[in-house]
């Protein structure tokens, strides 16, 4: 390669870069499909709002590693209120300020949870 192509392809480099990093794409939440047909109001909004969006992957991420950190007998409970979070969680419908306080409200609970598991010693 001479000294031109490479000064050529330095240059167009970090355009071609930027157009891939600043094309729309759709919101992947962690914890169902946002491009499935029938989206409830508060999935399309944990779709639609990006900080919303990274308080489900926070939150799904955390439940899924709790689900394997916590005894057997443990996982259905943690299930159970999981279930039981996703229903007030859909209450919000579209409603943003609820939605992002149901997800605080939820990862304070699984913290909790994390804090409670024995500790080795």
């Amino acid at each position: 390669m001479n000294p031109r192509s490479i000064f050529i392809f330095s240059a167009a480099l970090p355009l071609a870069f930027s157009s891939l990093v600043f094309q729309p794409t759709t919101a992947k939440a962690a914890s169902f499909d946002c491009e499935k047909q029938q989206l409830a109001d508060d999935e399309k909004a944990v779709c639609e709002n990006r900080a919303l969006n990274d308080l489900d992957v926070k939150m799904a991420t955390t439940f899924d590693l709790l689900t394997e950190l916590v005894a057997m007998g443990n996982r259905d409970t943690l299930k159970t209120e999981q279930t039981e979070w996703l229903k007030k969680r859909h209450a919000c419908g579209s409603d943003i300020a609820c939605i992002r306080s149901a997800y605080t409200s939820r990862q304070q609970q699984l913290e909790q949870v994390f804090k409670s598991l024995p500790r080795p010693l």
